[in-house]
């Protein structure tokens, strides 16, 4: 018997043997560690620790178990590891349940199961499979596992092989769409009835349709450490201003979270609110023919997958305020409605504290207005009025949100009867302040856009209580303030009044007339464009050379 030779549970060397039990038990408890002390923060980074390098391994064993670690194969039912043999080859496709559409993917596999050996060399197995048996259009190939794992999880299929040391990545997805329907927010009496969804495929091909432009670019950049979430640059090449593009694509890349769980209003305080400013800079337009529109006239959109809605950049207060009904009557009846728009959206930010500074001082009263102010008096002080009914609305607000369809004429029954009505009656509110108040809110569902109505209701809050308090001194300085606050709110180094502040005839009139089409004959100067006009070489010098 040899010195290895095993007497009583021990080698005759004296080292006493390990039960096989235990070894895998230490081993069990050496990966659990391992486990829980991971701290990666990428794809790339978890594939370095558990494999210390980025290849793909040769034999499909290694790659299970690091797929296992990554990913989760084996533990999330919707990852999928297909193994399978090609050409007498062990083969692997790795792709996400529910991402993947199955008819392609048959078809797909189906022309690889008919290969024999003698079809596919050796060294290029890869590359004639690709070439000339996978017949898909959309095909790639990585030899980066981390690549090919973050794309897999975008909805790409991945086709493995033995000792290939690469993949071949297939773009065969169906993601759940959602049917497209008109925007509630921005609807029209005439017009198109089609609106983005969450897919940016879909929105894609929605600014495609209309703008069949060869400079119209959409490019992907990828956000988020975690979500890896797919933003879409777009912009018109030889129209917009390329110094503004870069700056946009370079901050977006600076961008460094987690991820964009909540979408396109995540992105836009990473790149451009990033304060305490109740202004809005960027547009919000879930409507591909306002896009459209904004995109001949110079802008950039950004576009990001989960959103229905896409950012127009740069934007300015006076461009939140234009609606596509608009455009979509004549040029008298678009003016007509330009402007009742705008009284609006005066009346929801001034007509409140106006009508205050009238209480407060009955001698500013102009001439024929005496029937200005209460006649009744109250158990409650006028200011303390107006706070409980902006409250009161912006509860209403906030519960009709969340109220289902069916008890929605119930909820309003309630606030107009029990609430309001009684209120009144029992001399709790004046009149006058449900009146002035219900008009006001109006004025800001008028607003186009909703950010910005919301931010203007902070502003009469704010006014309200600067009147209440100090009276014609707390109007003015409140007045002014607001005036200064945006004026020195940049949108791209452009005023945010513009074109007020600084002041343009040429571009003020554009704001407040729809001029006709054929009149409108260039870009506005606020997006610095290339090329401003919009008419033909007659009006570009440009184009005739």
């Amino acid at each position: 018997m040899d010195d290895k030779t095993m007497h009583n549970g021990e080698l005759e060397t004296g080292i006493p043997l390990i039960p096989p039990s235990e070894i895998k038990a230490l081993e069990e408890k050496a990966l659990r560690e391992k486990r829980e002390s991971e701290t990666s923060d990428s794809t790339e980074e978890s594939v370095l620790y558990w494999q210390q390098n980025d290849h793909i391994p040769a034999k499909l064993s290694a790659l299970k178990e690091t797929l296992k670690e990554v990913i989760g194969l084996g533990v999330s039912f919707d990852v999928v590891f297909r193994e399978m043999n090609f050409a007498g080859r062990n083969a692997g496709l790795l792709f996400l349940n529910g991402f993947t559409n199955d008819d392609i993917l048959t078809e797909i596999l189906t022309r690889l199961t008919y290969l024999k050996p003698e079809d596919v060399s050796n060294q290029q197995v890869l590359t004639e499979m690709m070439t000339k048996y996978i017949p898909h259009v959309q095909v790639e190939r990585d030899t980066r596992l981390s690549k090919i794992i973050n794309e897999v999880l975008s909805g790409l299929c991945a086709l493995f092989i033995e000792d290939a040391h690469s993949a071949i990545l297939l773009d065969a997805r169906k993601y759940p769409v959602r049917g497209l329907e008109e925007p509630d927010v921005e609807r029209v009496v005439r017009g198109a009835r089609d609106g983005f969804t969450e897919t940016l495929v879909t929105n894609v091909n929605l600014v495609r349709r209309r703008v069949r432009d060869p400079g119209l670019h959409i490019e992907i950049l990828k956000v988020g450490r975690r979500t890896r979430t797919d933003v879409g640059l777009v912009f018109i090449d030889d129209i917009a201003d390329r110094t503004q593009v870069e700056a946009i694509r370079a901050k977006i890349q600076e961008v460094d979270l987690e991820g964009l769980p909540l979408g396109d209003k995540q992105l836009e305080e990473a790149i451009v609110n990033k304060g305490w400013h109740p202004y809005p800079l960027v547009r919000y337009s879930e409507r591909p023919d306002v896009v459209s529109s904004h995109l001949l006239e110079g802008r950039i959109v950004i576009m990001v997958d989960t959103s229905p809605s896409v950012m127009i950049m740069p934007s300015t207060f006076l461009d939140l305020c234009q609606h596509a009904e608009e455009n979509r009557q004549t040029p008298f009846m678009g003016t007509y409605l330009r402007w009742i728009r705008f009284i609006g959206i005066f009346a929801s930010m001034f007509l409140l504290p106006l009508w205050m500074l009238l209480v407060v001082h009955p001698e500013l009263k102009p001439v024929g207005l005496d029937i200005i102010g209460p006649h009744e008096n109250s158990k409650i002080p006028i200011i303390l009025q107006f706070m409980i009914v902006e409250f009161g609305v912006d509860l209403l607000r906030l519960a009709a949100v969340h109220t289902p369809t069916p008890l929605a004429s119930a909820m309003g029954l309630i606030a107009a009867i029990l609430v309001g009505d009684i209120a009144v009656k029992t001399g709790l509110f004046v009149n006058e302040v449900v009146l002035y108040m219900a008009v006001a809110t109006i004025g800001m569902y008028a607003t186009p856009s909703y950010e910005l109505g919301l931010a203007n209701r902070m502003v009469r809050l704010l006014l309200l209580i600067a009147t209440a308090l100090f009276g014609v001194k707390g109007f003015v300085i409140g007045t002014t303030l607001l005036i200064l606050l945006l004026t020195t709110h940049r949108s791209y180094n452009s005023s945010y009044l513009w074109p007020f502040i600084p002041f343009s005839a040429k571009a003020m009139g554009e704001i407040l007339f729809r001029k006709p089409l054929l009149m409108s004959r260039r870009r506005p100067a606020l997006n610095k464009t290339r090329d401003n006009t919009k008419m033909g070489s007659e009006m570009n010098p440009r184009r005739e050379h």
